[in-house]
């Protein structure tokens, strides 16, 4: 008779991966302070769909307020659809910087990214406050951050990795620098608090309009990575070892570095700094599935689209005032990655 205990574990966990994302979708449109019922929730979003559908052979009757049809489409919609791809970019960015440098202590943010695009988003206020250009000052400067720290790392040949993390840095603390002033000089009274709150990070608002450019951009860099994560194995055991197997890796690093960091400067423009999640969440992957980045990649972008989802929704509900994100990841973070440093030895190995 043919064993089958081994196989329960893995259906296990690809069931709990498929359906956790699902559930907590449905979910998250039901909560708020105007509550929906499941029922009539997937009522309204299938009504969406058939509506979007010219010539749909099936019609579902409009029974509920239209108050229900603003609050779930046009404001929490939006806000679950960018807090799971958030939350997905991030792991899966942080997932593969890990395996690029080869240290499990990488998060997105190492290479100035978040830095740099803060400083764009806390300009675009002092300017004028329009989302727009806040949005698109904060895209720029994100990238030009990276660059800089890719040109500045360019300039020694030893050990480019560490130099690279080093270059990052430098260019974070310089644009960090340039937001405190930044914040100095602007308006006690109104441009600061916006841009004080901007940097905690929040999806309070987030339109229709942001996901149609964010989230093509966003997945189509994801899925880049998810085609090369063989490759980020080859990687993760060192550059001789990777060339020895036929892998370019300069150009490797280079895809990678560029994919993440537009996963992470999408992310940021939208959503303000967002700590934490590209650093713990694929680590507990790890824990999950092993050391192959082909499941580590996959299983960080489930995990981190639910985590960040059950985040948003704990910052929306939990009190009348609305948390920052950024405030709930590092609280919900630091401990778990305490406890994951002292109880589950998340060295390199």
């Amino acid at each position: 008779m043919e064993d089958r205990s081994g196989l329960i574990r893995p259906a296990l966990i690809a069931g709990l991966l498929i359906g956790m994302p699902l559930v907590l979708f449905l979910v998250s449109l039901c909560l708020g302070r105007y509550q929906v019922d499941p029922v009539t929730a997937i009522m309204v979003l299938a009504a969406a769909i058939t509506e979007f559908i010219p010539g749909f052979p099936v019609h579902i009757s409009h029974i509920w307020p239209n108050v229900v049809d603003t609050i779930v489409l046009n404001i929490r919609l939006p806000r679950i659809i960018a807090a799971m791809l958030i939350g997905a970019g991030l792991s899966l960015s942080g997932a593969s910087f890990q395996g690029l440098f080869r240290n499990p202590l990488v998060s997105p943010h190492i290479l100035g990214v978040a830095s740099g695009a803060g400083f764009g988003a806390a300009l675009g206020i002092l300017i004028s406050g329009s989302g727009i250009l806040v949005q698109a000052l904060a895209f720029a400067f994100g990238i030009i951050a990276v660059g800089v720290t890719y040109l500045l790392a360019r300039t020694y040949r030893s050990t480019p990795t560490l130099v690279l993390i080093l270059a990052g840095i430098i260019v974070g603390s310089f644009f960090s620098a340039m937001i405190s002033l930044t914040k100095y000089a602007a308006d006690p009274y109104d441009k600061l608090p916006a841009i004080v709150f901007w940097l905690m990070g929040s999806l309070s608002s987030v339109e229709v309009s942001d996901i149609f450019w964010v989230a093509p951009l966003m997945l189509i860099c994801m899925g880049i990575l998810l085609l090369i994560r063989w490759r980020i194995n080859l990687l993760a055991m060192g550059d001789d070892e990777a060339k020895a197997l036929g892998v370019n890796t300069r150009q490797m690093s280079q895809v990678i570095i560029i994919t993440a960091t537009i996963i992470t400067a999408t992310a940021v423009c939208i959503s303000g700094i967002i700590g934490w999640v590209g650093l713990v969440v694929p680590h507990i992957a790890r824990m999950i599935v092993g050391p192959d980045y082909r499941k580590i990649l996959p299983v960080s972008l489930v995990i981190g689209a639910s985590y960040l989802l059950i985040v948003d929704d704990i910052a929306r509900t939990l009190m009348a005032a609305e948390i920052p994100l950024g405030i709930l990841t590092a609280v919900i973070g630091a401990p778990v990655f305490a406890y994951l440093l002292r109880y589950r030895n998340v060295g390199w190995r």
